[in-house]
């Protein structure tokens, strides 16, 4: 299993990760960074545990903020699926009744001889 070297807070932390997510890992890594030097920069040095407590609350914050908004999403998605399907089935019984309709002047013209 690999082992990537990454920086948090000034701080080298080896973490191992699945063969191929090194990079990953790393963005990820870089990422929680910028947020404790976000936190460090609007609250100063408020303690290592502290800092890394709150830089947690507000990523944790962030990932519900968008599960709901896949959630929602994915509500609207299945609303216009349904959407969809309900005016293909309008579509076809407009079809369908358009051509019964032809049927039964064909079947009225043939009853009277062709005359019409």
């Amino acid at each position: 299993m690999p082992q990537v070297a990454v920086q948090i807070n000034g701080k080298t932390y080896r973490m191992a990760c699945d063969e191929g997510q090194e990079a990953h890992l790393l963005d990820l890594a870089q990422r929680f960074d910028k947020t404790i030097h976000q936190l460090k920069g609007s609250f100063g040095e408020i303690g290592d545990q502290r800092l890394t407590v709150m830089a947690g609350v507000m990523v944790t914050d962030e990932l519900v903020a968008l599960q709901h908004k896949i959630t929602g999403l994915e509500s609207e998605l299945a609303k216009l699926r349904v959407g969809t399907s309900a005016d293909r089935e309008n579509q076809i019984a407009a079809a369908l009744n358009k051509t019964a309709e032809r049927i039964e002047a064909m079947n009225a013209q043939l009853k009277n001889g062709g005359d019409e």
